[in-house]
This record gives C-alpha cells, sequence and structure tokens, in this order.
C-alpha cells in the first residue's frame, strides 16, 4: 500500500490528526490516504455529542468502544479521520463537526469543496 502525497487541503505539508485516539487509515495519527482507502478517511474532524449521535443514527457508531478491535470509542473533544463522505452527509444534515484544516488530506476536495470545509474549520 502506497500512501498517497502527504499534503492537506491548504497545499501544505499534512499535519497530524490525533494520536490519543491513534487516528487515520493507517493508524498513524495523520489523515493519510491511498487507492485501498475505499472510504476517503481524509477529514479531520473535532468529535462533537451531536455529530456523533448523528453517525450513529446512520449506521456508522464511533463512540461505542469496540476492544476487540483495538478501538475505544470516540467522545466529544477527540479528533478523527472522517470519511470525506460522511462528513459532507453532516455538513447537508447541518451537523457536521468542525475541521482542522492543515490536518485534512487534500483528497478530501475530490468530495467536499474547500469552502465547505474553510465554514467548518477550527
Amino acid at each position: 500500500m502506497k500512501k498517497d502525497p502527504s499534503l492537506n487541503v491548504l497545499g501544505t505539508a499534512l499535519q497530524s490528526c490525533s494520536t490519543d485516539p491513534i487516528t487515520g487509515f493507517f493508524r498513524d495519527g495523520a489523515c493519510n490516504t491511498c487507492t485501498e482507502d475505499q472510504g476517503s478517511h481524509t477529514v479531520c474532524a473535532l468529535m462533537t455529542a451531536e455529530f456523533l449521535a448523528f453517525s450513529k443514527y446512520v449506521g456508522n457508531d464511533l463512540s461505542t468502544p469496540r476492544p476487540e478491535f483495538g478501538f475505544a470509542g470516540l467522545n466529544p473533544g477527540d479528533q478523527w479521520c472522517l470519511c470525506a463522505a460522511r462528513f459532507a452527509q453532516a455538513h447537508d444534515e447541518g451537523c457536521a463537526p468542525k475541521v482542522s484544516l492543515e490536518a485534512t488530506h487534500q483528497r478530501a476536495l475530490e468530495i467536499v469543496p474547500l469552502d465547505v470545509l474553510k465554514t467548518h474549520a477550527t
């Protein structure tokens, strides 16, 4: 698996999203991606209770611990590499979380326009 070039949506070096909890498709703390990352886990988002409830409602429970997968569950305040399409869906529904533009991979722009990301920037 070869990582895509690590640039953020601003065209500069991709910054780390979170190492506690450890996030990213490669579990390297950054929203790095590659062709095998079909979900495009590229948007570095700051979890909120509202977004976590929305994600659970639409079938992706990010708050419940899954120890069998080494996943402790997310809490409000955690940063996480979200699927770009899930972020876009949350934006459309009015409950998108804040994002770190410096830690959001440029591949997110294939799904989410930069102006939308900027409206949710931290």
